[in-house]
C-alpha cells in the first residue's frame, strides 16, 4: 500500500468507523457466538501472497463484527464506561502515524513533554494539591500508564523498594529476603482484584481490611489490622484506598485513612479508576478530600473522560520514589542532553521511562490534548453530569417498583439493584436479560447478595435508552416471577 492508496483507504476506514458509531444502536449489543467461533472462519495460516484491501475490509463485517461486544452501544450498561470520542480517535490515528517509541526525552521530546504538561492540566482540573504537579520545579508529577492495574503495581513496587531501603538503613543485619518475607500490603475487601494481583507480582503478602455498612473502609478498621500485624512482627508498607469501588462505587474514608498511613509511614495509593473523572465537577470534588495524605493517585480518563483506551493517569508526590525504584541507564538510552536533565530536578520529570513497567511508550498524551482542547472543561463536566442524571433516573424507576430494591447509595453513574428475594431468582433475572441481548449487564456480590449492576456507559446514551432498559427489565421480571410462582406451586 503506497501513500496514494493509504489516503483513499484511510478515508474509507474513517467513514466505516463513523457509520459504525452513528448506527451502533441498531446492532445487537452482545454477540451470538460461542467460544472458538472465529477459527473455522479464517485460514489455518498466513497467506503466502498479498491480499487486497477489499478482501480484508469485507471480512470485517463477515468475521470480526459478529464476535464484537459493542461497548459504545447506548444499550451497554455493563462494567464501567469505556470512553471514546471523535477527537480522541483522530489523535490516536496521529499517534499511530507518528509512530515514535517514547522511551526517553531524546527518543521523542514532544512525546515526553506533552505528557508531563497534560498531566498537570488534568491534575489542576481535579484540583490536586500542588505537590502532585510537575510544574516548573515541583517534586511530583504525572504519567500515563496503560491501566489502573499498572499504576497500582508501580506504586506497590516503589513502596516496597523504599521500605526495604529504610528498614535496611535502620537494621543492616537484615537481608532483603528477610524483610520481603515480613512486608504486608492492605486494601479494602471491596478493592479491585488488580490490587491483589499487584501484591502477587510484587511477592508480598496482602490483607483485606473489612469495609463498613456503606462498603467503605474507615480509619479504625485499618488501624486495628495494622496493630495486629505489627505485634506479630510484620512490616506494613502499602495501603490502596479505593474511590468508586468496582462492585458498587463506594468510597473509602480518606480523611480517616490518610493520617493513619502517614503516622505509620505507610505508602497510601488511591485507586479512583472510574470515579476520578467526576472530580472535575466541583460538586463531586469533596469525594477526593484527603488526597493530600496520599503518596500516589490514579484514575482512568479512558473510562469516563472521552479519551479512548489506553490512558490511565497517575500522579506521585515524589517522583524520586519511582525513579529510585526503577532507574536503569544503559549507554544506548543516554543522550547529549543527559547532563542538563540530571542537573535539574525538573529534568527528572522527563525521565518517564523510569515511571512505568515497559520501556517504550506510545504518544498517548495526544489523545488528552485533543479531547481537553476540543471539549473544554465545561464540555467534559456536562458529559459527567448527564451520566449521573441518567443513573438517578434509573434509580428512581427502580424505587417506584416495590418488587425491587436498591443495594448501595447511588453517587455517580452506577446503580446496584435486585429483585427482593433469593440470589437464585436474581441470577435467573440476569440470565434472562443477557439471553435476550437487548441490553447488557454484569453482576456483583455485595456481602451475601447477588446484585445486578446498571452502569451508564455510552457517550450517546439518552433518557430514552434508560427508559427502554427499565421497561425491558421490568417485563422480564414479571415473566420470571410468574414462572417461579408456577414452579413453586407445582412443588
Amino acid at each position: 500500500m503506497d501513500a496514494a492508496e493509504f489516503r483513499k483507504r484511510g478515508k474509507e476506514m474513517v467513514d466505516y468507523v463513523a457509520d459504525y458509531l452513528e448506527k451502533i444502536e441498531k446492532r445487537q449489543v452482545f454477540p451470538d457466538v460461542e467460544p472458538g467461533y472465529l477459527r473455522p472462519l479464517i485460514a489455518d495460516c498466513a497467506p503466502q501472497d498479498p491480499e487486497s484491501f477489499e478482501d480484508v475490509f469485507k471480512d470485517i463485517e463477515k468475521i470480526i463484527m459478529p464476535g464484537v461486544t459493542h461497548w459504545h452501544s447506548p444499550y451497554f450498561f455493563a462494567y464501567f464506561p469505556a470512553a471514546s470520542s471523535f477527537p480522541a480517535l483522530l489523535a490516536d490515528m496521529l499517534c499511530g502515524g507518528i509512530g515514535c517509541v517514547g522511551f526517553s526525552w531524546a527518543s521523542s521530546p514532544a512525546c515526553t513533554e506533552l505528557e508531563t504538561v497534560m498531566l498537570d492540566w488534568l491534575g489542576k482540573m481535579v484540583n490536586l494539591p500542588e505537590e502532585f504537579l510537575a510544574g516548573k520545579d515541583g517534586q511530583g508529577g504525572g504519567v500515563i500508564q496503560g491501566s489502573a492495574s499498572e499504576a497500582t503495581l508501580i506504586a506497590l513496587l516503589a513502596a516496597r523498594t523504599k521500605t526495604i531501603r529504610q528498614v535496611q538503613s535502620e537494621q543492616p543485619e537484615l537481608t532483603e529476603a528477610e524483610i520481603m518475607g515480613r512486608l504486608v500490603a492492605y486494601a479494602s475487601d471491596q478493592a479491585h482484584s488488580s490490587v491483589e494481583r499487584a501484591a502477587l507480582i510484587g511477592a508480598v503478602k496482602i490483607k483485606n481490611v473489612p469495609s463498613d455498612d456503606t462498603f467503605s473502609v474507615c480509619g479504625s478498621a485499618l488501624k486495628k489490622v495494622l496493630d495486629e500485624d505489627k505485634a506479630a512482627g510484620l512490616i506494613p508498607f502499602f495501603f490502596c484506598a479505593t474511590l468508586g469501588t468496582t462492585p458498587c462505587c463506594s468510597f473509602d474514608k480518606l480523611l480517616e485513612l490518610g493520617p493513619v498511613c502517614n503516622k505509620e509511614n505507610i505508602w497510601m495509593h488511591i485507586d479512583a479508576a472510574y470515579a476520578g473523572s467526576a472530580f472535575i465537577c466541583p460538586e463531586f470534588r469533596h469525594l477526593l478530600n484527603g488526597v493530600e495524605f496520599a503518596d500516589s493517585f490514579n484514575f482512568n480518563p479512558h473510562k469516563w473522560l472521552l479519551v479512548n483506551f489506553d490512558c490511565s493517569a497517575m500522579w506521585v508526590k515524589k517522583r524520586s520514589d519511582l525513579i529510585g525504584a526503577f532507574k536503569l541507564e544503559p549507554l544506548y538510552l543516554q543522550h547529549h542532553h543527559q547532563e542538563s536533565v540530571v542537573a535539574s530536578d525538573t529534568g527528572s520529570s522527563l525521565w518517564l521511562q523510569h515511571w512505568q513497567i515497559p520501556l517504550g511508550r506510545r504518544f498517548r498524551s495526544l489523545k488528552l490534548w485533543f479531547v481537553l482542547r476540543m471539549y473544554g472543561v465545561k464540555g467534559l463536566q456536562e458529559h459527567i453530569r448527564k451520566h449521573v442524571r441518567l443513573s438517578h433516573q434509573f434509580e428512581h424507576l427502580v424505587l417506584q417498583d416495590e418488587r425491587f430494591e436498591i443495594c448501595a447509595e447511588v453517587v455517580l453513574g452506577l446503580v446496584c439493584f435486585r429483585l427482593k428475594g433469593s440470589n437464585e431468582l436474581n441470577e435467573a433475572l440476569l440470565q434472562s436479560i443477557n439471553d435476550a441481548k437487548k441490553i447488557h449487564l454484569v453482576p456483583c456480590h455485595l456481602r451475601e447478595k447477588f446484585v445486578l449492576r446498571f452502569a451508564i456507559c455510552s457517550r450517546t446514551v439518552e433518557s430514552t435508552h434508560v427508559k427502554f432498559a427499565w421497561q425491558h427489565i421490568s417485563q422480564l421480571a414479571t415473566d420470571l416471577l410468574k414462572t417461579w410462582e408456577q414452579n413453586h406451586h407445582q412443588q
